[in-house]
């Protein structure tokens, strides 16, 4: 059996993604061994975070060589199985990495919940809702009655974040780009308030919105639009920094933000966090934000795509605005 790979072909350091940056190649599948299982690949999952992996700025994982498959998480199904934790015919989500096809003993990979869409194994009980739930809770700790904005907000992250701060019983603002995106905040995800980033301006919009200050920041976009909420801190805020997108792009680590210092003034705490260091906690946080999906409380979105061909297309979707929450490619039935 033979199966369609995405390689990595060049590192995007200081720089756009690009389509030469990946090779499309096919290999054999080896028939699974012992103590495996033969998988196809239902859907890809895609994060900002792919580009730093591709990269090598990012020294939590390891570093990816030219001519390894790209990696990535996906959902696949068990087709033949040699092992009792992979059960034939039912979906698992992991690393699958970008391949058709492939061969696993099963570690690090979970049955998708059977009571939800299988995509939201990649989403809200994936590693953006995991994100969202331990930056707030382990980093922000909102309190009923707290200010909570939210960065990048209309993401599958940060929509992800809103709605865990009002069940908090927290009052969620959000900071999104484009008329469609705000109005999907505040019909679909329940935010109190959006901003547009880009029709309005920032920090004005946050003193009217925020005339107490911000109790809570989680950041995934840094640049002007930290600067602008740092400079809107109530005192004893927490400011959570989880991602970067507005660096993304050009592999530049910006300059620190000149309100930073009202971090003393306010007696703030600003701090970054890798969602890995909860790992032990998953499977219970996955089990209360698939309570939270089954009572109504959390929606997600997911953007699909289509097509194993397009993967290297979709991954830059992300860096370009083009997608609606979580993206997902859907690369067989």
């Amino acid at each position: 059996m033979q199966t369609r790979q995405w390689l990595l072909a060049d590192h995007p350091r200081g720089r756009p993604l690009k389509d030469s940056d990946f090779e499309l190649v096919v290999r054999e599948v080896p028939e699974p061994g012992p103590g495996q299982a033969l998988l196809q690949t239902i859907w890809l999952g895609f994060d900002p975070a792919q580009k730093g992996w591709m990269e090598n700025v990012a020294d939590y994982v390891a570093p990816m060589k030219l001519g390894d498959v790209m990696r990535g998480s996906g959902i696949a199904r068990v087709v033949r199985s040699n092992t009792p934790r992979l059960v034939e015919g039912e979906l698992y989500a992991g690393l699958t990495g970008w391949t058709e096809w492939l061969v696993s003993d099963g570690a690090g990979f979970e049955r998708a919940d059977p009571d939800l869409p299988p995509t939201a194994m990649l989403s809200v009980l994936g590693t953006t809702g995991l994100t969202a739930w331990c930056g707030l809770f382990k980093l922000g700790e909102p309190k009923p009655g707290d200010t909570v904005v939210v960065s990048g907000a209309a993401g599958a992250t940060g929509s992800t974040v809103g709605q865990l701060a009002k069940a908090a019983g927290a009052r969620a603002i959000g900071i999104a780009g484009g008329a469609e995106k705000c109005r999907w905040l505040l019909e679909e995800a329940g935010y109190d308030a959006a901003i547009d980033y880009k029709a309005e301006p920032v920090r004005a919009r946050l003193r009217e919105l925020c005339p107490a200050g911000i109790d809570v920041v989680f950041d995934n976009v840094g640049g002007a639009i930290l600067n602008d909420m740092l400079g809107e801190i109530a005192t004893g805020a927490r400011v959570v920094i989880c991602g970067g997108i507005s660096r993304y792009e050009t592999g530049v680590m910006p300059a620190g933000p000149e309100n930073y210092f009202n971090l003393v003034f306010r007696r703030g705490t600003m701090r970054g966090f890798i969602v890995l260091d909860w790992a032990n906690e998953f499977p219970a946080i996955r089990r209360r934000l698939a309570g939270l999906v089954k009572d109504g409380r959390l929606v997600f979105r997911v953007d699909e795509q289509q097509g194993f061909e397009n993967a290297p297309r979709t991954l830059m979707r992300l860096f370009t605005g083009e997608n609606r929450g979580k993206q997902v490619l859907k690369v067989a039935d």
